[in-house]
């Protein structure tokens, strides 16, 4: 039976506000998303394990030293000036080639990409917390010998870089899985099905040939992140292509978004993975309310039936996926395909 991970530490974090198109609206990136995705994970009966702690080293093989003194003195910095409740971007550098800022402002819009990242007392615990959760999970993959493991993290990761936070991530999560297996596996694979383009990501592995990064998102040109996730960033190493988007029309729904996975399997069978990472979003569904694609809870199972078939190890970790009504319905039917698929692969 697949192993999941969690830890009480991740619930500790709530970026409360951000700002849309000018206006101060409530962060869908709340607590409460990960009960819900434990309900789901309980109702197929699956162990819930609190994640060991493997330190800081995996978390410093993906982000910048400054980045992560940052994270985890900043609060403290920006109270000790008279700064607001949260930690909160003024200010952004046209480039972050220059001096190293030493104000906590100036710091502040180094690091935070924008403002759905908010810094308050417990956000640092929380994303180490949700960083081990990941560690947890590809280590009983590498070195356990299990052929699958899920992290439920929460805060998500795939749009944090190595020095700069954004679109509620703090911490990479499954790059820093990805980094883990390859102290095992010599090719890793990461596989973004998030509604939004895994930009954090990209931009970690996007001069690598050890990992292969695709990313299956609503389009870019109309939709979060804007400014990368399109179809001819191919990555650093020019003809080689180890960095694949596949952005969909707003709207697309289940067939839309499986040829898309088909073609996206295709690549990582092409590559040669001998391990994978699926950055599990479950905010292109139908019912999410940032409301960008259509995927139904049947079309999840099916996805996660494909996925199932992959013949290499697979470290499934949670992004996105937002508050609705479907939410634990989509992971429990993801689970539940990739699960049979699973089986079916390894009879």
């Amino acid at each position: 039976m697949m192993r999941a991970y969690f830890s009480d530490d991740q619930l500790r974090h709530h970026g409360k506000t951000f700002i849309v198109a000018g206006e101060k609206k409530p962060i869908p990136e709340v607590p409460e998303r990960a009960e819900i995705l434990g309900r789901a994970l309980s109702r197929l009966g699956l162990d819930i394990h609190r994640p060991s702690d493997a330190g800081m080293a995996p978390i410093k093989a993906i982000h910048d030293d400054h980045y992560l003194d940052f994270l985890q003195t900043i609060y403290q910095e920006w109270q000790a000036e008279g700064g607001s409740e949260l930690v909160i971007p003024n200010i952004h550098p046209f480039n972050r080639k220059g001096p190293y800022p030493r104000h906590h402002v100036a710091k502040a819009g180094f690091h935070l990409g924008d403002t759905s990242c908010p810094v308050s007392e417990t956000t640092w615990q929380s994303a180490y917390a949700s960083a081990q959760t990941a560690i947890s999970a590809a280590r009983h993959v590498r070195d356990g010998g299990a052929q699958s493991a899920y992290a439920l993290c929460r805060p998500p990761g795939h749009h944090a870089s190595s020095n700069i936070a954004g679109g509620f991530c703090y911490l990479n999560n499954s790059a820093i899985a990805a980094q883990e297996l390859r102290a095992k596996h010599d090719r890793v694979a990461i596989l973004d099905i998030d509604l939004h383009h895994g930009n954090g990501t990209q931009h970690i592995f996007y001069d690598r040939a050890d990992v292969m990064t695709l990313s299956i998102h609503a389009d870019p040109m109309d939709f979060y992140p804007f400014f990368w996730g399109h179809a001819h960033e191919c990555g650093e190493l020019a003809g080689l292509g180890f960095n694949h988007n596949q952005p969909l029309p707003l709207g697309s729904g289940d067939d839309v978004f499986l040829d898309a996975l088909d073609r996206a399997l295709a690549k990582v069978d092409d590559f040669g993975a001998d391990a994978v990472v699926i950055a599990l979003g479950l905010d292109a569904s139908r019912d999410d309310p940032f409301g960008g694609l259509a995927v139904s809870p049947d079309g999840f199972a099916r996805i996660g039936e494909k996925i199932g078939t992959l013949s290499c190890p697979t470290v499934l970790v949670q992004e996105g996926g937002y508050v609705s009504e479907t939410l634990a319905e989509n992971l429990y039917q993801f689970l539940s395909g990739f699960d049979a698929a699973t089986k079916t692969t390894t009879i």
